[in-house]
């Protein structure tokens, strides 16, 4: 039997049932006695108790949500230590994940996305007007209620856009599926990565698949630096010519070329809500001549698929998607720092999202 449940966390948060676990906490439902409700409970694992750098993303989580206030974003409580366990008391939710929701209903009608998305956005562009980017979103972060409504949660590798003395690995972690290339290649992220995430969110949601899937994650990685997806209409031909522009926007290679914030891409949504025939003229030109995807038919990306099959450590797959990324012009060029690559690498960067719950 799990030896945290039946505990009492500073004599008022009773642990009750495990309700999720990840590669770094695990989740609890429990009471807090005082209040007398329903609260989560995140208990960092013990294998990582004493890891400096897993502590201090623990720690960075509470700290980044505590700035948050917003009715799309899970509220946080109470934060504390104690009997060697470091924990964070979260507002319980009653719900299921997009992820779930996605894999219930095999693929979401463009009227709910539009209508998830939009909720996700206002959230996101609270947080990243506090100065905190998320650098992981993804379906299994945002929980959905019955009535519709979404919350976005985990910010456990949350990044305050002012904070100094960053990392590269700071930088190239997330959940590899819905990375955006400059996580992938180890630039330096800021708000347009979220962006990125939730278009490749809104391409799941709209298709049912993933833009961009392989069974190497670090081929994953490469191919959001450099393969262009599948355009949304050729897998779902239900799909408005206008919403299918907003998705491959939010996906652009380079942020430059990306919603510059989350209400640019809230305005264009609102306008396609009001009139679901409208096109907003930002691929028309390309459509007759865009290929719709691109595999390995240069020899750069030749040698780039024998590189990562031929890296068999963290580091060296890290190495070999940075090399053969191509950024685009400003990008800043990171390198992995040693002591940590490997943690990065083998339990965040190249992650299974599937399994990754926390």
């Amino acid at each position: 039997m799990d030896k945290i449940i039946g505990k009492k966390l500073d004599g008022r948060y009773e642990i009750t049932e495990l309700i999720g676990t990840g590669g770094m906490a695990d989740v609890y439902k429990g009471m807090d006695v005082v209040e007398n409700k329903a609260v989560a409970v995140k208990i960092l694992k013990n294998e990582y108790s004493e890891n400096e750098e897993f502590l201090r993303r623990f720690r960075n989580e509470s700290k980044a949500i505590a700035v948050l206030n917003h009715p799309n974003i899970v509220k946080i409580y109470d934060v504390g230590f104690t009997d060697s366990i470091q924990y964070i008391i979260m507002e319980y939710i009653d719900g299921e994940t997009l992820k779930e929701y996605i894999t219930k209903e095999d693929k979401v009608s463009w009227k709910d996305t539009i209508h998830f998305v939009v909720q996700i956005l206002r959230a996101l562009q609270h947080a990243h007007d506090k100065g905190v980017v998320h650098r992981d979103i993804k379906p299994q972060n945002i929980m959905v209620f019955n009535d519709g409504t979404v919350k976005v949660m985990d910010f456990g590798i949350a990044k305050f856009a002012r904070d100094e003395g960053k990392t590269a690995t700071d930088q190239a972690i997330g959940s590899v599926h819905y990375i955006s290339p400059e996580q992938a290649s180890g630039a330096t992220t800021d708000a347009k990565s979220d962006i990125y995430s939730v278009g490749v969110m809104m391409y799941e949601m709209l298709t049912g698949k993933k833009p961009f899937d392989s069974d190497n994650p670090v081929a994953i990685a490469l191919m959001h630096t450099r393969d262009i997806p599948e355009r949304p209409r050729a897998v779902n031909p239900d799909i408005p010519d206008g919403l299918e522009e907003i998705v491959l926007r939010a996906m652009e290679k380079d942020p430059s070329d990306r919603y510059q914030n989350a209400d640019e891409m809230i305005e264009d949504l609102e306008k396609f809500k009001a009139d679901p025939s409208v096109r907003f003229g930002y691929y028309q030109e390309e459509e007759e001549n865009a290929e719709s995807t691109r595999f390995f038919n240069t020899q750069a990306d030749i040698n780039a698929a024998q590189a990562l099959g031929q890296a068999q450590q963290p580091q060296q797959q890290y190495a070999a998607v940075q090399q053969y990324a191509g950024q685009p012009q400003g990008y800043q060029q990171m390198q992995p720092q040693p002591q940590y690559a490997g943690v990065r690498a083998g339990d965040e960067y190249y992650d299974d999202d599937d399994d990754d719950d926390d």
